[in-house]
């Protein structure tokens, strides 16, 4: 939400604080009886449908993500920690890691993660293609133990067949990453019922989901919660208003967010902005897991984000408009 400077996506700059109050001050103007051309539209915009790529890489991408071969001990896939049926994630705090150990962040939903400006909570990869290179990376620990997974991939006839189908070429590191890229960026998830509503729809949303809509962009959530993907296109400051990770407490490497990969004071305790999208289905939330609910998260909001205190009623019907976020796949809601 809004606080500090946001580290806009597209200008790679902090808006001045006087700019940030400025558009709150817009923002928390009333908009009158949800007229059709003010509700419509803005800063949020539909998903698009699902890219046509080759269906022969997308398909080995497939293979892949689903494959517990590309963990050193061929004990888990990417799909473990990011499962379809469960909204893209897995539902835990903290997945574990191929060690068994829980990882140091929430495992964030890979549905519509290509569309995000960076990956990864605190933003180390600049591209979709990079988060999968270092995911490949990480997962196994060790550059030879990567090495022995790409060998392993490459003596299994299927694959070897299926790269050549492909790729005509044998299986290499660098078609492995290509294929899971392509098969990553066919999980969008459109068709939820507020993209109906922003294409014209106006009776896919009920009254109090509409109302919902509207507290969403007069609190200023829509401040930084914007975009086609409803957030994942800036960075911000997680404790704008209170300090979090003091009432938190037990500070880890983690929680200092982009500091860790620039080492600059000012990107202390900052984060992606996660997307909106299926919001309702991908609980716990925040980079730690913190919040069990949805409830629990929107509170949290107001408290460290926004600094305000909700009218009765609002928290309500803005959860209620959050619960409209949520896409189909594969022609099934989420």
């Amino acid at each position: 939400m809004l606080g500090g400077n946001v580290h806009l996506a597209r200008e790679g700059c902090a808006v001045p604080i006087s700019l940030q109050l400025r558009i709150v001050a817009a923002l928390l103007v009333p908009l009158p009886a949800l007229a059709l051309a003010q509700s419509i539209g803005g800063p949020l915009t539909p998903l698009p449908a699902v890219p046509k790529l080759d269906p022969a890489r997308v398909e080995l991408g497939r293979k892949l993500f689903n494959d517990q071969r590309m963990s050193p001990d061929n004990s888990q896939s990417c799909a473990d920690c990011h499962r379809l049926d469960r909204g893209g994630a897995d539902g835990q705090a903290r997945s574990p890691g191929a060690d068994g150990k829980p990882l140091a962040v929430n495992t964030p939903s890979v549905f519509n993660a290509s569309l995000n400006f960076l990956q990864f909570w605190d933003g180390r990869a600049q591209s979709f293609d990079g988060l999968v290179h270092l995911v490949s990376g990480s997962a196994t620990g060790k550059d030879n133990d990567w090495g022995a997974v790409v060998q392993r991939i490459a003596n299994d006839p299927g694959y070897r067949s299926g790269f050549a189908e492909a790729y005509h070429q044998p299986v290499t590191a660098h078609g492995i990453e290509d294929a899971l890229v392509a098969y990553l960026r066919t999980l969008l998830t459109p068709d939820s019922r507020f993209d109906r509503y922003l294409q014209g729809d106006t009776s896919s949303l009920s009254l109090e989901e509409k109302h919902g809509y509207q507290r969403f962009q007069e609190y200023g959530c829509i401040a930084c919660h914007q975009g086609v993907n409803i957030g994942g296109n800036m960075l911000q400051k997680f404790g704008v208003f209170d300090d979090y990770f003091a009432n938190r407490g037990s500070v880890t490497q983690a929680d200092k967010g982009r500091y860790n990969i620039t080492g600059d004071p000012e990107d202390l305790y900052l984060f992606k902005v996660p997307s909106l999208r299926n919001v309702a289905v991908t609980a716990p939330y925040f980079h730690d897991g913190s919040a069990p609910t949805l409830e629990a998260a929107v509170d949290a909001m107001f408290h460290y984000q926004l600094g305000r205190t909700p009218r009765d009623g609002d928290k309500a019907l803005i959860i209620k408009f959050l619960q409209t976020l949520t896409g189909q796949w594969q022609g099934k809601p989420l």
